[in-house]
Parts: C-alpha cells; sequence; structure tokens
C-alpha cells in the first residue's frame, strides 16, 4: 500500500515522501496513530498543492531577504568607544550593542544572532559586520565606531 507520511518516521521516511508499506503496517501502525494517510489520488493532489504553495512562500521569502540586504549595504551605525592614550580603547563594540544601535538609529530591527561577528569590535574606524538575513542571503552592514 503507498502511503503519504504526515510526519517523520524514523525507519521508513520524511514528512510529504510517498511510501511502500504493507497492508498489515499501515492500517495497524500509521494510519491510526495518524502518522501517514493513503495515496488516493486526492490526497496526492493536496501533497502537490502543498508542495507548491511551500515552494512559493521560500521563494517569497529568499526575494525579501535579498532585497533587505540591498536595503542594508547603504545603511551605517554609528557607536562610541571611550578611548585612552594612545588610541587604545576601554571595552569593545558588541553585536548586542550593534542591535539595539540599529533599532534606534534605523528603525531596522536586526536580531543580534543574525549578526556575524567574530570577534567584538575593539578599534576605532569603519568595519562591515555580516548579517545572515537567510541561509542564502547574507547582508552587510557598515558600523562606525567613533571616539566619545
Amino acid at each position: 500500500m503507498k502511503v503519504i507520511l504526515l510526519e517523520d518516521v524514523k525507519s521508513l521516511g520524511k514528512k510529504g515522501q510517498i511510501v511502500n508499506v504493507s497492508d498489515g503496517y499501515a492500517r495497524n501502525m500509521i494510519l491510526p496513530k495518524k502518522l501517514g494517510v493513503e495515496a488516493t489520488s486526492k490526497n496526492l493532489n493536496d501533497l502537490k498543492l502543498r508542495k507548491a504553495n511551500e515552494e512559493k512562500v521560500a521563494q517569497e521569502n529568499l526575494d525579501a531577504a535579498k532585497a533587505f540586504a540591498e536595503e542594508l549595504s547603504t545603511k551605517e551605525v554609528i557607536l562610541t568607544l571611550k578611548v585612552g592614550e594612545g588610541g587604545r580603547t576601554f571595552g569593545s563594540v558588541s553585536s548586542k550593542e550593534i542591535s539595539e544601535a540599529a533599532k534606534k538609529q534605523l528603525n531596522l530591527d536586526i536580531d543580534k544572532k543574525k549578526l556575524q561577528l567574530e570577534n567584538p569590535i575593539r578599534n576605532l574606524g569603519v568595519t562591515n559586520v555580516p548579517v545572515r538575513l537567510h541561509p542564502k542571503v547574507t547582508g552587510s552592514l557598515k558600523v562606525w565606531v567613533k571616539e566619545a
């Protein structure tokens, strides 16, 4: 019997897959536990429509992330640090501070977890901070660190 899986089944397959199982396994295990439905023409058509809708939504999210990355590349955030003798900075700028400054200065809600800082910024000047907006899209935000 062909079955469309509604959830991941460990030794069988992933959600949305069409698998061939024995009739008894389908009647006694898959169907009663709502792990899958019989692969009738109606259910196959529903699956096809659902997959097409998911692809459309994923493409819209990708396009929105690309547009936001374009917009982000023209923006810049200005932060200040205390500086001692010889231009040495006291402290550093973290992704949390950059996120808060972007919210205040640019009205952009950027999650601090999306900022890809390897190390906190400890020097004055301009730093391009990569921002992961989508698994396939990474934008860049200019961060100016100036003397307080």
